[in-house]
């Protein structure tokens, strides 16, 4: 197995999904595995204006530079009113303006969580179609529900026995993906 890349769709502090993440990112062995806290990747609303003033930014560059080298993704999208969150819809458009498909031949293991019994599903379904759109291939999905009910951030793991079931269903599936 190669490098994969693993981030959330959120740029908060205190981000769930990050956490969901990290979680997923502990359980694979066999892998180098980057694990990028988004919060240290501020970039400005896209316009086709501030892109032909001010062109791409050297932190766009490099992480452009970082998804190219992976061969797969661990993401974890939040969900603003049922739909991903701003910051991540501006991730997508910068990246995109950089390189149409710059997730060409990526698989992806995409999951979603919320505080609410919905565990961002929209959220997620939408993102797959944007992930998709940029040439990914999403291999395998999960959804968290009631977050703070069914993780514990003290152990660092999903304490529902049913949604680490699912969980260890969809992780063993990406797993296979990426390694055939």
């Amino acid at each position: 197995m190669d490098n994969i890349v693993a981030f959330a769709g959120s740029n908060s502090s205190t981000s769930i999904n990050f956490r969901l993440v990290k979680y997923a990112s502990q359980q694979i062995h066999e892998a180098e595995i980057q694990i990028l806290n988004m919060i240290n990747y501020p970039f400005p609303l896209y316009s086709q204006d501030l892109e032909k003033q001010k062109g791409f930014s050297n932190s766009l560059v490099e992480l452009h530079g970082d998804f190219k080298k992976a061969k797969a993704f661990i993401i974890s999208v939040n969900e603003h009113n049922h739909t991903p969150s701003a910051y991540f819809k501006n991730l997508i458009d910068w990246l995109s303006r950089f390189d149409r498909y710059f997730l060409e031949g990526k698989k992806i293991f995409l999951m979603s969580t919320s505080p609410g019994k919905g565990g961002a599903e929209k959220s997620r379904d939408i993102a797959a179609h944007l992930l998709e759109n940029a040439g990914g291939e999403v291999v395998s999905t999960f959804s968290l529900p009631s977050f703070n009910h069914n993780f514990s951030s003290e152990e660092s793991r999903i304490v529902n026995e049913e949604y680490e079931q699912l969980f260890n269903e969809a992780l063993a599936l990406f797993v296979s993906k990426i390694s055939s």
